[in-house]
C-alpha cells in the first residue's frame, strides 16, 4: 500500500527558513520522477519543485527559484525541500508528489505558515 510520512512544516517569519521531508512507501521510489505541489488558501495547487528520477535533474517554478532546493535520497525513499528565504505568499499546504508513467501517488499534505 502506498502511503507517505511528510514532515518539517510549521509556522515561522518572513525570512526564515524551513525543510520539508517526504518519505514514500509501497512503491519503487527510486524509479518515480517526485515533485513538491503546493496549494494556497482560495488559489489552484501549483508544482513548486520538480526532480527527475535516476539523473536528478531539477526544475522549479519561477517564484522560489534561487530560494527552494528540492533533493532525494533514494536509499532513504525520500525526497526533500529546503525553503530559504520564505515569503508571506509561501503560505500554503504542501504535498509531495511522486509520478511514473500512469501512477500518480500524492501524499495528505503539510501546512507551511509564513508570517509577514
Amino acid at each position: 500500500q502506498v502511503h507517505f510520512v511528510e514532515s518539517g512544516g510549521g509556522l515561522l517569519q518572513a525570512g526564515g527558513v524551513l525543510r520539508l521531508s517526504c518519505e514514500g512507501a509501497g512503491f519503487a521510489f527510486r524509479s518515480y520522477y517526485m515533485n513538491w505541489y503546493r496549494q494556497a488558501p482560495g488559489k489552484e495547487r501549483e508544482m513548486v519543485a520538480h526532480i527527475t528520477r535516476h539523473d536528478h535533474i531539477t526544475n522549479y517554478l519561477d517564484s522560489v527559484k534561487g530560494r527552494f532546493t528540492i533533493s532525494r535520497d533514494d536509499a532513504k525513499n525520500t525526497v526533500y525541500l529546503q525553503m530559504n528565504s520564505l515569503k508571506f505568499e509561501g503560505t500554503a499546504v504542501y504535498y509531495c508528489n511522486a509520478e511514473a508513467g500512469p501512477y500518480d501517488y500524492w501524499g495528505q499534505g503539510i501546512q507551511v505558515t509564513v508570517s509577514s
